[in-house]
């Protein structure tokens, strides 16, 4: 969720190419590690501005603890009412570890959709040349054909959010060829990632450990679901209300449920 929802417009309430988008990727996520769900209290999420559900929360953890990957969250926000279907997947990588955290928002709205992918950083590209050039480097393929896909506009956020995400980060706007478009380029990142989590490479896990990883990557985190600085969530309470977002910003920044031990 890393920027504003656009205005909203009637929608048929038809599955989505966002939906699509999102749930493929989910799949092949799940189908790559060995995460396994668990329930939440947002199973079904609901708002004081309506008596139907509005979206789910989805969340699994690694079965494996050595496999790099701790947990992931998928969010959906659903109101065919307003026009709005809004899908968030965020895998983390292991709290102590260097596997980036793999993120995908896919949004249908106002009569249009916007995507946002990324792999988000856990040190400081600018000191860490083996980590940028092993983790990030072979993305740029894919990064560059993101480019020539005619229907996709940048989307308007901020230097500030910019500054939280990777220079690969890909955030736009498109119309219905376009996402379908980013459907492959998705999953190149995802296979990416992956391969990363079954064997990172040691050059870039040698300098992830010359600095304080977990302290910064708690910090990323909490700027990143910062209401202060991503709009979104003011929306967001508006839809669920403020103990929900609340909970929801929370689990998002631990990959943890209230009460949950990190290590449970």
């Amino acid at each position: 969720m890393t920027s504003p929802l656009p205005a909203l417009a009637p929608s048929t309430g038809a599955p989505t190419p966002a939906a699509r988008l999102s749930r493929t990727v989910l799949d092949a996520l799940l189908a790559g590690t060995a995460l396994r769900e668990r329930p939440t209290p947002w199973t079904v999420l609901t708002s004081p501005a309506s008596p139907d559900p509005v979206g789910s929360v989805r969340y699994f953890r690694d079965a494996d603890r050595d496999s790099g990957v701790d947990a992931a969250v998928a969010v959906s926000l659903v109101v065919p009412a307003l026009g709005l279907d809004s899908h968030m997947v965020f895998a983390f990588g292991d709290g102590a570890g260097p596997l980036p955290h793999f993120t995908l928002d896919s949004v249908q709205a106002g009569g249009g959709y916007a995507f946002h992918l990324d792999l988000v950083q856990r040190v400081d590209l600018a000191v860490s040349p083996a980590y940028a050039d092993l983790v990030y480097v072979p993305l740029t393929a894919p990064f560059a054909r993101a480019a020539e896909i005619p229907g996709l506009t940048p989307a308007a956020i901020g230097p500030r959010q910019r500054s939280l995400m990777s220079p690969w980060m890909l955030v736009h706007r498109a119309d219905e060829p376009a996402l379908h478009a980013i459907t492959p380029i998705a999953a190149e990142y995802l296979r990416h990632w992956l391969e990363l989590a079954r064997a990172f490479p040691a050059d870039a896990a040698g300098e992830a450990e010359e600095g304080d990883a977990p302290v910064r990557d708690r910090r990323l985190r909490q700027a990143l679901f910062s209401r202060e600085i991503d709009p979104v969530w003011a929306q967001v309470d508006r839809l669920l209300g403020p103990a929900t977002t609340d909970g929801l910003r929370g689990l998002l920044t631990t990959g943890r449920l209230a009460g949950e031990e990190a290590g449970a």
